[in-house]
């Protein structure tokens, strides 16, 4: 019996050809890097060095880091709430559905794409420069970051209404904002919960660690331990970040549980 193939000769060298090329190009980049594969070999013993030194923690030190957790948690509670309030406007700005015309929403796409292509530490550094070092520098990066992130999927939750709740307000002859509020919000009420809670659990880690850079919270602590080469300081303090992670995980699944 004449066996099948699956692939005609023509689609086989084209597909080897792609695995030789991205095969070629990951190569490439490896010794672009200029990896000391001296370091490498000798990082299992640094490693077992590091963690020696961190543990046990130094938990006489536990009292001092309470205030830059709680700011930690606060900095990311006010980025969320900016970013909300900003994300509004460019989602709707941004969906199809709920525009005024194409300039406008290649608008609303392009704070998109800004807000997302800085990372939350160069965003922080910026804000550093206009408000000074401290905790509001830090929960000014944190908003301007995750209106990108939250804006997308308001406006992707705003082009997925039901047109005809909007119809029917239309047609009692009810003015845009009207339509606006009785028509498209009540419907995308969820997905602008859940979006929230989401990203408010993503904030409480990126919040850990721009105190590095000097935007406040439990992440200046840390870089101070670090320079201080007090790592006993670093383990509870990695401890405690852990902690802070794994609890703000919980209570977010729990939360978008209840407004599902």
């Amino acid at each position: 019996m004449r066996a099948w193939p699956r692939f005609t000769p023509r689609q086989i060298v084209l597909r080897l050809a792609g695995r030789l090329g991205a095969a070629t190009i990951l190569l490439w980049a490896l010794v672009g890097m200029g990896i000391r594969w001296e370091f490498v070999g000798d990082s299992p013993a640094q490693v077992r060095d590091l963690f020696g030194r961190m543990f046990p923690p130094d938990w006489a030190f536990a009292g001092e880091i309470v205030g830059p957790l709680i700011q930690t948690i606060n900095i990311a509670t006010l980025g969320t709430t900016l970013a909300i309030l900003l994300s509004i406007p460019v989602a709707f700005l941004a969906a199809r559905n709920t525009t005024y015309n194409r300039a406008t929403y290649a608008l609303g796409r392009l704070v998109m794409s800004v807000s997302r292509s800085v990372d939350s530490l160069i965003w922080a550094l910026i804000f550093i420069i206009v408000v000074g070092p401290g905790s509001l520098a830090g929960a000014l990066a944190v908003a301007v970051r995750s209106v990108g992130f939250v804006s997308k999927l308001f406006a992707e939750g705003i082009e997925e209404i039901d047109r005809g709740q909007v119809e029917a307000i239309t047609a009692t002859g009810a003015g845009r904002f009207k339509v606006l509020l009785y028509g498209i919000v009540p419907q995308i009420r969820p997905v602008f919960a859940g979006v929230t809670i989401y990203r408010w659990d993503i904030n409480i880690r990126e919040s850990t660690v721009l105190g590095i850079v000097g935007a406040g919270g439990i992440g200046f602590v840390l870089n101070t331990a670090i320079l201080g080469l007090e790592w006993s300081r670093v383990g509870l303090i990695l401890l405690v970040i852990l902690g802070v992670v794994v609890v703000s995980e919980a209570i977010s699944a729990y939360l978008r549980r209840r407004v599902a």
